[in-house]
């Protein structure tokens, strides 16, 4: 078993180039024995192009790329991870059970078709055709393939992405199991709150970069912004005046405001509303921290073209 201080995929330094665009422009990320990564970041930040590094289906051109400490291309490597992409080829007219034994064939020691089915919820579609199936179901068929050689390292490129509420959560739960196992996860997600339920660390990206990496409250800690909530009478006006407010609006008769100096903002409202009630002060979300952190470095990125031209 890994020691779990030894990463068990790895980008240093990785650079992808293709033409004149940076896929990826000196990527680091680390993935360790028994943990979820969150991979965030916009359209074209370059999260798709670190997974087909790791996964060797594309190489680096230059940087080092590492699974289970060898190249990605082995299949001594390749035999320990599973993967659900986000765009899957299957051969349409088999069966879902045949799709099972067919991949879990590859295997040294895999589930059972039947373990597989009931981990990823799609024991009752075995006998059905892949074609035949709603696109939610065929996420649910792509994840039991992932998952039916035991991997020890799973790569989730988006995997609920046409699934509805339930069966996210249902998803959900599976993931949690696999790493109770012990398995790792390496995941990429648009929905931030999949990577606040699920991620021990987020990785966010942008522009081929990574710009930060820690906990989810790590993450939110970056974000300054608080948001005060509360019941009272006082203008609008009046507290978007206060040099400490960033925003102020009314919604379902409560006073909304965003603020960088909370504990500031809450004494002046207590000493200009002495009837204020429901006083509540909230840290920012990770969706408010992940657009701050983009913003912010695709500023930095602008300004180092304008400074270079």
């Amino acid at each position: 078993m890994p020691h779990a201080h030894i990463p068990i995929a790895c980008l240093d330094g990785a650079v992808k180039r293709y033409g004149r665009l940076a896929a990826l422009d000196g990527a680091d990320l680390q993935l360790h024995h028994g943990e979820l990564l969150a991979l965030l970041g916009p359209n074209g930040a370059g999260k798709t192009t670190a997974i087909s590094l790791l996964l060797g289906l594309v190489r680096a051109d230059a940087g080092s790329v590492q699974l289970f400490g060898q190249d990605p291309q082995r299949i001594e490597a390749r035999r320990r991870i599973g993967v659900m992409l986000q765009n899957a080829e299957l051969p349409p007219t088999l069966r879902v059970g045949e799709l099972l034994r067919l991949t879990a064939s590859y295997y040294p020691s895999p589930r059972t078709v039947r373990e597989s089915a009931d981990l990823a919820g799609v024991a009752d579609l075995l006998r059905r055709p892949y074609a035949k199936l709603s696109g939610g179901q065929q996420r649910r068929v792509q994840f039991a393939l992932a998952l039916c050689g035991r991997p020890e390292l799973l790569f989730l490129d988006e995997p609920t992405v046409g699934m509805d509420i339930e069966a996210r959560q249902k998803l959900w739960a599976a993931i949690r199991q696999l790493l109770a196992e012990g398995c790792s996860v390496l995941l990429t997600t648009h929905y931030l709150e999949e990577a606040e339920a699920l991620a021990d660390r987020v990785c966010v990206m942008s522009r081929g970069r990574m710009i930060h990496e820690g906990t989810v409250e790590e993450l939110r800690a970056r974000v300054a912004l608080k948001r005060v909530r509360c019941l009272s009478s006082l203008p609008i006006d009046t507290v978007y005046g206060w040099p400490e407010v960033s925003e102020a609006r009314r919604e379902d008769g409560r006073l909304h405001i965003g603020t960088a100096a909370a504990e500031s903002v809450v004494r002046r409202l207590l000493d200009a509303d002495p009837q204020l009630r429901e006083l509540e002060v909230q840290r920012a979300g990770l969706a408010e921290a992940f657009t701050e952190l983009t913003r912010d470095a695709d500023a930095a990125a602008d300004t180092d073209q304008r400074e270079a031209a």
